[in-house]
């Protein structure tokens, strides 16, 4: 029998790659292939995932040869890689490089090894818009050796190339900006977090200058974004999700740092201060005064000097941000983020503006150095009362999901995780806010919601890392960045459809390393017999193929 008809693999010649879970080399396999590839489908024995441009670049920017990714589908494939499939890969892989953006004599320059390349780009009529000149070009029938492309469109030059299919690499550098010695005090990086610094700045000197950063929840990718501040010692601008993490960055900077609290702002509602370091929500930038009227705060982009701009949670960039983004290019570009999954669909413009992926730790790997908590995922399906099934098949496609995620029978499956880990600290986490009312009325428990004043959320979440309330009810807002380290089980009453992006993040609040045990436990209640289920099967994608298994329970059932 030939050694490969057992192989775990079937590459097929669309590019969509099967993969048998039950297989000996399963493990190894699948983290081989999700440097190279997106996971699609996760039925129980066999996962499908498809081998994108975009992956495939990301996989050429991180050093992964074209050769390596044909031979490892080779030898992992029962029947070999189709001619077609390997062909089309390594010409998909191969155009990464084949455009450089570089600067000589003042000018921006679009360069090539193909000659004939730039002439096809300089005869798009779509694309005269950024050029201002080319040399080499004396007729028709001659090609040029560069293009002249104006430094104001520089950005959206680089979107709309990756969208032709050919990604630039971006090697025109980038201005130093204002300069702010910055040092590391208190803190002694993890060797993976000097790795992730070391991708972006390296120590001899040299940097991408823009890039993405992918490590899981309790990494410490805040800590990893203050080093490179500190490697670059400039003032620096730091975009995130909401006022909590805000508050959180500029305490870990003010602990972290040798930094005088006085060069620290907070642009939010409550405060606008302009420091050499500032960090400011996504929120704030995309506020409007009245519907249709302009984002007054987009200036901050341009307020000061910045020599470095640090996305946090990068995956959820809104697109007034990427347009902002498309006008800095020659401001170095850091994005930070557990995913890079976006549910709209643009991770080609994260890609184009603010980097490829320089750095990817994957999840399992931290978990079994003890860096973050070891976690067991379980599916609990809940049978929904004969009330709600008949109003559920009564309603149209949206209401009915709805109806299934406000299942008053989880109430009970809840209680039943509460006595099951009675010791823990406990998350509650849903879509719903009259469901957590309903929840937190009938358990007696504090409930987090975006409405509650920032100072009673902070009271709230300091009363629960000191131990004084061990369960809260919590809306969405606690999906990204809040710092709960003791949090070891994180119960999900429901979500939004089919998000794998929200998943990822809800299951990141219980990563961060525990005292003791380093267990936590991620519960997703699910209404059987309704579309919550199938939407279900998509939230679990990104964790599946970062390693995790979901266990599954009946609610009706003893927990």
């Amino acid at each position: 029998m030939d050694l490969r008809d057992s192989a775990p693999l079937i590459v097929q010649n669309d590019l969509t790659v099967l993969l048998e879970t039950d297989h000996e080399d399963f493990e190894a396999v699948r983290a081989e292939l999700a440097w190279i590839a997106e996971l699609i489908k996760s039925p129980k024995y066999l996962h499908t995932y498809r081998i994108t441009p975009l992956s495939l670049w990301n996989a050429a920017a991180s050093g992964i040869a074209s050769a390596r990714i044909v031979h490892f589908l080779e030898e992992k494939s029962k029947y070999g890689i189709p001619r077609k499939a390997a062909e089309q890969i390594i010409e998909t892989h191969n155009r990464y490089g084949l455009l450089r953006l570089i600067s000589a004599n003042g000018c921006l320059l679009l360069e090539s090894e193909r000659p004939e390349l730039l002439a096809q780009i300089k005869g798009r009529q779509d694309f005269r818009r950024f050029i201002s000149g080319s040399s080499g070009l004396s007729d028709a029938a001659e090609t040029p050796d560069f293009l002249v492309i104006r430094p104001d469109l520089r950005g959206l030059l680089k979107q709309e190339l990756t969208r032709l299919g050919y990604p630039v690499i971006d090697q025109a550098g980038y201005h130093s900006g204002e300069e702010l010695p910055v040092s590391l005090s208190g803190v002694t990086l993890r060797g993976y977090q000097e790795q992730a610094v070391d991708s972006f700045r390296s120590p001899a000197g040299t940097d991408s200058g823009s890039g993405v950063l992918v490590l899981p929840c309790g990494a410490g990718k805040t800590v990893i974004g203050i080093a490179v501040m500190a490697r670059l010692s400039c003032a620096t601008l730091i975009l995130t999700t909401h006022i909590t993490s805000v508050r959180q960055w500029m305490k870990e900077i003010r602990a972290k740092t040798d930094l005088d609290e006085s060069r620290i702002g907070e642009y939010s509602g409550a405060h606008k201060q302009v420091s050499p370091i500032t960090i400011a929500t996504y929120q704030i930038l995309t506020h409007r005064r009245e519907k249709g009227g302009e984002q007054v705060h987009m200036n901050l982009f341009n307020s000061r000097d910045w020599g470095l701009i640090i996305y946090d949670e990068v995956h959820l960039l809104p697109a007034p941000v990427f347009r902002a983004t498309a006008d800095i290019q020659a401001t170095r570009r850091l994005g930070l983020t557990a995913t890079l999954v976006r549910e709209d669909g643009r991770e080609a413009d994260v890609f184009s503006l603010i980097g490829p992926k320089l750095y990817d730790m994957p999840w399992k790997k931290l978990e079994e150095s003890g860096w973050i908590a070891r976690v067991t995922c379980s599916e609990v399906a809940v049978g929904m009362p004969r009330e709600s099934m008949r109003l559920y098949y009564e309603a149209d496609k949206r209401s009915r999901f709805r109806i299934a995620g406000e299942n008053p029978a989880k109430i009970d499956v809840v209680m039943k995780i509460l006595q099951r880990h009675k010791d823990e600290f406990i998350l509650i986490i849903g879509q719903y806010l009259d469901q957590l009312r309903g929840i937190a009325k009938r358990l007696n428990l504090p409930l987090i919601t975006g409405g509650m004043p920032q100072t009673d959320r902070e009271r709230l979440y300091q009363d629960f890392r000191a131990g004084k309330v061990k369960v809260l009810a919590v809306s969405k807002v606690a999906n990204f960045a809040v710092d709960l380290p003791d949090a070891s089980v994180a119960v999900q009453v429901s979500g939004s459809y089919g998000s794998r992006q929200e998943e990822a993040q809800r299951l990141g609040r219980i990563l961060r390393p525990k005292r003791e045990a380093n267990r936590a436990f991620f519960y997703t209640l699910v209404s059987k017999g309704t579309t919550e289920q199938e939407y279900a099967l998509n939230r679990r994608v990104f964790l599946l193929e970062q390693g995790y298994e979901y266990r599954m329970e009946e609610g009706n059932d003893e927990l």
